[in-house]
């Protein structure tokens, strides 16, 4: 394990509920709560390690679309939910991270559950642009959005200025 993983208070809380019973759900439930508009999809958070993290969105009426598919709105807050998890759970401790945009293209009805997918290298953590991959998947493993949600990587203020 590296230094990165047993200092991020992020990891550290849910590699410490993950392995209770409802561990993920109570972790996802505290995310949730700290941005409250995630709670609207009710997202679970399956998988967190350094560089990548799954968020689950059941397909239930409440993210429905007129055509009873998983609106593509609520598929994005999953890949921003996957994307802001991952970045907190991932930066190196003398970096800060704020959103810039996203741009995605959406491939497939989204008929079932959906899992969102955020993924990036360690390389990539330096101060500037930086594009995270976002993914969100139907049950059957078929690309129904994908794209890169853009953050803009700084230096942390130095303590005292």
């Amino acid at each position: 394990m590296n230094s990165q993983q047993t200092s991020n208070k992020v990891l550290a809380l849910y590699n410490r509920l993950a392995g209770y019973p409802l561990g993920k759900k109570i972790f996802s439930m505290t995310v949730a709560r700290m941005a409250p508009y995630f709670g609207t999809i009710r997202p679970r958070i399956t998988e967190l390690r350094p560089n990548l993290c799954h968020c689950l969105i059941k397909k239930r009426h409440g993210v429905h679309n007129h055509i009873k598919t998983v609106h593509v709105i609520a598929i994005c807050n999953g890949l921003e939910m996957a994307m802001g998890v991952m970045a907190e759970a991932s930066i190196p401790k003398h970096l800060r991270w704020i959103p810039k945009g996203m741009s995605l293209d959406y491939t497939a009805k989204a008929g079932s559950d959906i899992l969102c997918v955020a993924e990036v290298t360690q390389e990539q953590w330096v101060p500037g642009d930086m594009q995270v991959a976002v993914t969100a998947y139907d049950t059957q493993g078929v690309v129904v959005v994908k794209g890169h949600i853009k953050l803009w990587i700084s230096e942390k203020p130095k303590q005292g200025q």
